[in-house]
C-alpha cells in the first residue's frame, strides 16, 4: 500500500537549508498498525506529512496504493486524499461553534450529500466510538478523550483505507491515551490501516511496527515478536540518558 524508496526532504528559508528526511526507504502493507517514534526534530511528522500527501519531498519516490505522489497535481492529490486518508491530530481540529454531530459529518457537507443522510451516518459513526449521546454537545463542553473520539469519527465517515494519526494521545492523560488507542486498535481490527506519530515508547508499543526516526533517518523497524525487547532496551536508555 505504501512504499517509500530514497524518499529526501529539505526546507529553504533564505539562505538557510535544513535536511530533514535522509534517504527514507519504507514498506507498509494494507492492515498494518505502525507507530513513526522518535524523539523532536527527528523527522517523524515531516515524514507523516509526506505519507498523507499534506506536503512533498524533494527526491527519491513514494507510492500509495500504486499511485506515484511526487509531483502529483493539487487535484489529483486532493482525489487520492479523499479516497483512502482520514486524519487525526493532536489538537483535534474541531469546528468550536459545531457540535459533536456537526464535526463528525463535515466531510460528507463537502462531498455533497444531503443533510438527513449525513447526520444519520454520522450518528452511526459517533456510536461506533461510544459518543451517540454526546451528538448535540460543543467541544467546549468535552473532555480531551471525547473530542479526540470525535475527531476519530469525523476521520472514518469517508471510509477511509488509512488513518493518520498525528500525536493523537500527545494531550491526553494516560488512562484516556490508552482508551483512544483501543479504538484504534478495534479500527485496525476492521482492516483500516493505521500510522501513529508519537514520541511515547508505551503508545509506541501497542502498535505492530515501530519505525523509529533519528536524525531524519530510519534508525530501526521493530515489529510485534521484538516489541518486549524495545521496552526493555528504551527503559536502559531512559536510566543512562
Amino acid at each position: 500500500m505504501i512504499s517509500l524508496n530514497n524518499v529526501h526532504k529539505s526546507y529553504v528559508t533564505g539562505s538557510n537549508s535544513l535536511h530533514v528526511l535522509k534517504g527514507i526507504d519504507l514498506e507498509i502493507k494494507s492492515g498494518e498498525f505502525v507507530s513513526i517514534m522518535g524523539s523532536s526534530g527527528s523527522g517523524k511528522s515531516t515524514l507523516l506529512n509526506i505519507l498523507g500527501i499534506l506536503d512533498n519531498y524533494d527526491e527519491g519516490s513514494y507510492y500509495l496504493n500504486g499511485s506515484l505522489v511526487k509531483d502529483m497535481s493539487e487535484k489529483k492529490a486532493a482525489k487520492l486524499r479523499n479516497e483512502l486518508v482520514g486524519f487525526v491530530f493532536q489538537s483535534f481540529n474541531l469546528i468550536s461553534f459545531k457540535n459533536a454531530l456537526e464535526n463528525v459529518a463535515l466531510p460528507l457537507y463537502y462531498q455533497g450529500v444531503n443533510r438527513k443522510k449525513r447526520n444519520k451516518i454520522a450518528e452511526e459513526y459517533l456510536d461506533k466510538v461510544g459518543l451517540l449521546d454526546w451528538a448535540t454537545h460543543l467541544p467546549s463542553e468535552m473532555s480531551g478523550g471525547q473530542k479526540q473520539r470525535v475527531a476519530i469519527a469525523r476521520s472514518l465517515i469517508s471510509q477511509p483505507k488509512i488513518i493518520f494519526a498525528d500525536e493523537p494521545t500527545g494531550a491526553l492523560d494516560t488512562s484516556t491515551s490508552y482508551e483512544v488507542m483501543d479504538i484504534l486498535k478495534e479500527i485496525n481490527d476492521d482492516g483500516i490501516t493505521v500510522i501513529l506519530v508519537t514520541h511515547e515508547h508505551d503508545i509506541a508499543s501497542m502498535t505492530q511496527k515501530i519505525v523509529r526516526l533519528k536524525d531524519g533517518r530510519i534508525d530501526e523497524i521493530i515489529k510485534n515478536g521484538d516489541l518486549k525487547n524495545f521496552q526493555h532496551r528504551y527503559a536502559k536508555e531512559l536510566e543512562t540518558a
